[in-house]
Order: C-alpha cells, then sequence, then structure tokens
C-alpha cells in the first residue's frame, strides 16, 4: 500500500503510537509516543483514532513525498513546515496532495513533533503495536528511502483545521504523587525537591530524561540499598549522587534506585517536551486530587475534536465582522488636493 515515500529524516525519527502495554512481566516497557497528548491532537484534526500511528521526530524533522493524495496533521513541538515551498501552519490538518514535498526543521520550541496522516502510518503490528522501541530492539528509527504505508482515510475532506494546544512546551509545575520510597526521604530533602527549580540536562533518551538541581543532590536513608522492583515511566529516580532521572516511554521495568515520586500521567507530556535548560518544579499531590487531574485530564482530552476551527474564516459566520478593518491604506479623501498645488 503506497503512502508516504521518506526523502530525509533526522535523527531519533521513528513510528510511534500509544504503545504495548501488558507485557512488563516479560521486561518489556510500554513504550509509544513520549508525547501521548500530541497523538490525541493529531487525531482530533484529521478525525481518526487517537491509537493509530504517526511519525514522531526528535528535534529535528525531514522531508516526505506524497505518493498519493494525504492528509496530515502536525501536532507537538512546533518546528517549520512547507508544502512545496509554500509555508503552512502547526497545530492544523492540511492537504497533501499526490506528489507534493512535505519539508519540516528543527523544533523552535520544545523536542517532540508529531506528523499524523489520515488513516495513520500502517507499518508491521508487534504485540499489539506499530511502535519502535529501540531500547527493547523492536523496529528502527525511519530512514531516507523508505516507503510508509498509509491506511484507509475515514474522512478524506477533513482539512484547514487549527486546534489550540495544551500548554507543555516552556517548562514549569509537574504535579507528582508520593511512591513506595518517598518515606525513606527526610522531610527537608522533600520539602527542597518541591521548592528549588530544576533544570533539564543535556542527557536524555526516550528512556530517561536527567534533572539538575541548582544546589546539592537529594539523598535518602536508604541509599543504594534497596531491591530492585517494578518502575514505570514517570516515576523519579534518585541516584547515588543525588541527581534525579524521570523515567520515560522507553524505560526499564525494574530499578533499583529509590524513587522520590511518580509524575502523574497527565504531566508527563510536559516532561517530555522540555529541553535541555528548560526549568522544571515539582508539586506533591495527594491521590485524592490526582485522581481528580487525571479524570479532568481524560474528559479534556475527549473533547478535542469539538475544538478545531477552521484555519480560514468565512465571513458569514463572523459576527462581529464590521469592526474589523477589512481595507488598508483608507484615506480621509483630501489627500490629493495637495498634490495638485
Amino acid at each position: 500500500m503506497s503512502g508516504l515515500l521518506v526523502l530525509r529524516a533526522g535523527p531519533g525519527m521513528t513510528v510511534q503510537d500509544m504503545g504495548r502495554p501488558g507485557y512488563m512481566e516479560f521486561g518489556l516497557s510500554r513504550g509509544g509516543a513520549m508525547d501521548r497528548l500530541a497523538l490525541h491532537e493529531g487525531a482530533a484534526l484529521l478525525g481518526h483514532s487517537p491509537r493509530l500511528a504517526a511519525i514522531e521526530m526528535a528535534g529535528i524533522g525531514g522531508e516526505f513525498e506524497a505518493m498519493r493524495d494525504l492528509r496530515i496533521a502536525l501536532t507537538g513541538a512546533p518546528m517549520a513546515a512547507r508544502i512545496d515551498g509554500a509555508a503552512v501552519a502547526w497545530n492544523a490538518c492540511h492537504k497533501l496532495p499526490r506528489g507534493a514535498r512535505l519539508t519540516i526543521g528543527s523544533a523552535t520550541k520544545g523536542v517532540y513533533g508529531y506528523l499524523s496522516v489520515g488513516g495513520g502510518i500502517d507499518t508491521g503490528i508487534f504485540r499489539g503495536s506499530r511502535s519502535a522501541h529501540l531500547a527493547a530492539g523492536i523496529g528502527a528509527p525511519v530512514a531516507a528511502g523508505q516507503i510508509l504505508a498509509v491506511g484507509d482515510d475515514p474522512t478524506p475532506d477533513r482539512v484547514g483545521l487549527g486546534l489550540r494546544p495544551a500548554d507543555r512546551l516552556g517548562g514549569g509545575t509537574v504535579r507528582m504523587v508520593a511512591g513506595p520510597q518517598t518515606h525513606l526521604f527526610d522531610s527537608d530533602t522533600l520539602r527542597r525537591f518541591t521548592e528549588e527549580p530544576l533544570r533539564r540536562d543535556n542527557r536524555g533518551n526516550r528512556m530517561g530524561l536527567r534533572l539538575l538541581p541548582d544546589g546539592p543532590g537529594f539523598g535518602s536513608a536508604a541509599g543504594l540499598t534497596i531491591l530492585s522492583e517494578i518502575v514505570i515511566p514517570g516515576d523519579i529516580q534518585i541516584t547515588g549522587d543525588g541527581t534525579p532521572y524521570v523515567l520515560m516511554a522507553e524505560c526499564q521495568t525494574t530499578g533499583g534506585y529509590p524513587r522520590i515520586g511518580t509524575v502523574l500521567p497527565a504531566d508527563l507530556p510536559r516532561i517530555a517536551q522540555a529541553a535541555p535548560g528548560t526549568v522544571l518544579r515539582f508539586a506533591l499531590v495527594d491521590r485524592a486530587a490526582a485522581i481528580a487531574i487525571e479524570r479532568a485530564e481524560r474528559a479534556r482530552i475527549g473533547k478535542l475534536a469539538r475544538q478545531t476551527f477552521p484555519l480560514l474564516r468565512d465571513p458569514a459566520t463572523i459576527p462581529d465582522l464590521l469592526s474589523y478593518q477589512l481595507i488598508s491604506g483608507v484615506t480621509a479623501g483630501d489627500e490629493l488636493e495637495g498634490d495638485r498645488q
């Protein structure tokens, strides 16, 4: 099945969907998109399932050619995008006619940009997912010369729509809950962790991100003596030198470092989109508040498709049309009098 020809691919470009949950007992973490919210936003723009696969671009995009008429949506970290040389909007869906070339540059903010295609990227399924999981040796990065098959598009005429994305690209406050080892950190250490700014280090990938405190690290009473146990994306491990690491989509399934807390799933996109140097702050919330936050976020995501809007507005639908200046360069009409003198 024809679809999208890859002419150029930046490093770290992979096919991702929501991942493959249910295999932790076999040592395989969920994987999937680093910013799962971006897949929901792309699906809302295109009118298809958020479980369909898209192209994840880590920091830089690439160049693609449509092998048939396609629709695309661009979400996540904004990148300069052009179709046959003409600039197109991010957080929007567009036509990509057969033979047209889509060029995507570097991220201007954030880290992970997403190219969704109407009908989804239709690569092979392994254990219920099309996601590449490079840490587990599943799949491979997208490469130049590759043809990515695309599924049947359910709504081929749905184009020219925009969506205001959730704010998550500039760091900020990240909410977490206490975990099995939070009690191993004394109250002063926990207070410092939730009050001091932490900067995203250059070290980081789909397995985890390193955070740097301005002051000393965060020690625990357990040191490095705890037994290895199950870990999940969002867990915040504190290594022997007191450095926090937030585990991400392709993290290991067990770990022996004490965890000071776990980031709420609703806030993991904020972690994923934190570029090196971005400042993050952590706030500890209780279980009841965490459940309420997650329910509210799921409800918000469920309404995304209803929040899309036309990129070009029909004048007939603008109630305050007369308040706009529709013609530039309007004059009083007597400027030419001076020219006659």
